[in-house]
């Protein structure tokens, strides 16, 4: 397994390859030290013509199977192109490469903003966001680079994502979390052990190439609003919630604000159907539970 992009998600997904019999590679900007305690073998990629490019032109050439967990450019050179970073520097070597399996780590923000209601699969893409009208090239990209290259692509649209180390707790115990309420508003999340579970899940399907993009919604059960979910969180603890703050009013950066411009409940009957995933933590209580536990 090629990893684009050893992140957080991939983190997670590793040991559980490596207990399955993988060899895993992975891409860094500038931490190697993380993926090898990880397991996984290190090569030095920070997106533009330096670090170990022929080192990874090759591993493409050897993968049994390749993940991608780079964000596309919403602001650079590539911000109004088709293709995302890998696709611009390694896509003559993809197109060469045979891996039985690709998958790309997408988001749910490709659906855009629908009032709280509900979207799966089917529903037409409508981002508003920049990084949302990126996401949406890239996962075309990806469609149209494995079609020509004639390998199967799975493309995995992400939820929120939390997990040790992305949980509320720390923020409400030293008194930073806050509590932002709009009316309507309404999320998804994914704990990232869920991620790591439904890849693997695409990876034993064996899918063909031939019916095109393989797409799966990664989300829990049960939508819910953010205050609530911190509201929980904080009960958890033992701790008072924080002061409800009215959204409009509230000060945050825009990077934060933008967070609320798409309020809606993903469907992920797909992924359970197709790829017989059952979720460890269908909902955001045994998810925070899990994870205070691990953060002991």
């Amino acid at each position: 397994m090629l990893i684009f992009g050893h992140g957080y998600s991939a983190a997670a997904l590793t040991p559980r390859l490596l207990a399955e019999g993988w060899q895993v590679t992975g891409t860094t900007r500038s931490d190697p030290d993380r993926l090898v305690a990880a397991g996984a073998a290190p090569l030095i990629w920070s997106g533009d013509d330096n670090g170990d490019e022929d080192r990874i032109t090759e591993a493409i050439a050897r993968a049994d199977a390749i993940l991608v967990s780079i964000a596309p450019d919403c602001a650079g050179p590539l911000a109004e192109g088709p293709a995302d970073p890998v696709i611009a520097r390694f896509g003559p070597a993809l197109l060469q490469a045979r891996p039985r399996w690709v998958g790309y780590l997408s988001s749910t923000n490709v659906y855009g903003d629908h009032g709280g209601g509900w979207v799966d699969e089917c529903t037409p893409p409508d981002p508003g966001m920049a990084r949302a009208r990126a996401r949406l090239r890239a996962e075309e990209a990806w469609a149209d680079l494995s079609a020509r290259a004639g390998w199967p692509l799975s493309i995995f649209r992400l939820a929120g994502i939390y997990g040790p180390g992305r949980g509320p707790f720390a923020k409400l115990r030293n008194g930073t979390a806050r509590r932002i309420v709009k009316p309507g508003q309404v999320f998804s999340r994914i704990h990232v052990e869920d991620i790591a579970g439904a890849v693997l899940a695409s990876l034993a399907a064996d899918l063909p190439a031939t019916a095109g993009p393989h797409l799966y919604n990664l989300c829990d059960d049960d939508p819910a609003p953010p205050e609530e979910v911190i509201a929980a969180a904080a009960g958890m603890l033992g701790l008072p919630p924080p002061e409800a703050e009215d959204f409009a009013t509230a000060e945050m950066t825009p990077m934060a604000r933008s967070f609320y411009s798409g309020s809606k409940r993903v469907g992920n009957a797909r992924m359970k159907q197709v790829l017989g995933y059952r979720l460890r933590y269908p909902d955001y209580r045994s998810g925070l539970a899990a994870i205070l536990r691990a953060e002991g």
